[in-house]
């Protein structure tokens, strides 16, 4: 059986569309088939709930009440992988709340499988934020995500700069999300429904619904080129890796 997969997603810095990242990830999972649930840490409100509310449960991750609720359960729910959406401005905190309750020390031991999905923003600021984050990643998958969806403009950074930031930590992988149709972006957020439901024309709970052709069309086609990134990094193999020592389970 499949050791317990985690994945968090977040920034130091808001507005760079970590959930929407999220939100592509439990399509992503939903689409293959590998059981997930998902925990928004932007207490009270939560934006990832509204969009998942079956799977979604809100949380303060700054409570220990609320950390046992999402890790004491790991090996008993029903759900193989377990998303964090971290609130905007709170990854390193969170990661360090990880690091004090031995979390990354269970997942550095191989008895859980951990991802970040660090959104990253298009100044340098933002990344500043991977040496902060740096201290936290071993034992863990690290992906930097370039985020294009707010039609962020990222600069072309010259080769010592990219040396700079991107070489900091060993095998951190680079993800592109690409733009996604302004338009269609806006109806999608309209009707309050995950992108493969919007997609396949259906409502929060699965009854027929009228989205235009057209804006279906770009989400597709955006939809499938975010999945191919993760086809490329092989994400359903790395949330169903067992135990250290076993041997690695297929995907699909």
């Amino acid at each position: 059986m499949a050791k317990p997969a985690v994945i968090v997603v977040g920034a130091d810095k808001g507005g760079v569309g970590k959930t929407t990242v999220s939100r592509t990830v439990l399509d992503y999972f939903n689409a293959n088939n590998v059981p997930t649930r998902a925990f928004d840490t932007e207490s009270p409100r939560g934006t990832l709930r509204r969009f998942h509310p079956d799977i979604t449960e809100i949380v303060d991750m700054t409570t220990t009440s609320d950390q046992m609720k999402i890790f004491d359960t790991l090996n008993t729910a029903k759900a193989s992988v377990t998303v964090i959406d971290v609130r905007a401005g709170m990854l390193s905190p969170a990661l360090g709340s990880l690091r004090d309750i031995g979390f990354l020390d269970a997942a550095k031991a191989g008895q859980i499988t951990f991802a970040v999905f660090h959104i990253l923003g298009p100044s340098i600021a933002s990344l500043d934020e991977i040496a902060e984050t740096a201290n936290f990643m071993s034992g863990a998958k690290y992906f930097l995500v370039k985020n294009f969806i707010n039609n962020t403009s990222f600069f072309e950074w010259d080769q010592a700069t990219y040396n700079s930031y991107f070489h900091k930590i060993k095998d951190a992988t680079e993800i592109t999300i690409p733009k996604l149709n302004e338009m269609a972006y806006e109806q999608v957020e309209v009707s309050s429904v995950p992108f493969l439901k919007f997609v396949a024309n259906k409502g929060q709970k699965n009854e027929s619904a009228n989205y235009s052709f057209v804006l279906r069309g770009y989400v597709r086609h955006w939809l499938a080129n975010v999945w191919r990134e993760f086809d490329r990094i092989k994400l359903t193999d790395i949330v169903a890796s067992k135990e250290k020592g076993s041997s690695r389970a297929s995907s699909k």
